[in-house]
């Protein structure tokens, strides 16, 4: 996942603006970390490079 892409994702639960947490950064690609919701304290996990934004029911 690229950095830029934190300009357009929000919540999908809330639309609420996620905070990014890098485990692993390689080549300016976020490889794994989390994307963390202050307003309803959700977490969704990065992944190999991807941001799983599915809601955690349906993970």
């Amino acid at each position: 996942m690229k950095k830029e892409l934190m300009d357009i994702l929000a919540c999908p639960i809330c639309k609420g603006d996620l905070k990014l947490t890098i485990t692993e950064e390689e080549n300016d690609e976020i490889k794994t970390g989390s994307l963390s919701c202050a307003k309803c304290s959700e977490d969704y996990p990065i992944e190999d490079s991807i941001p799983n934004l599915l809601p955690p029911d349906l993970r």
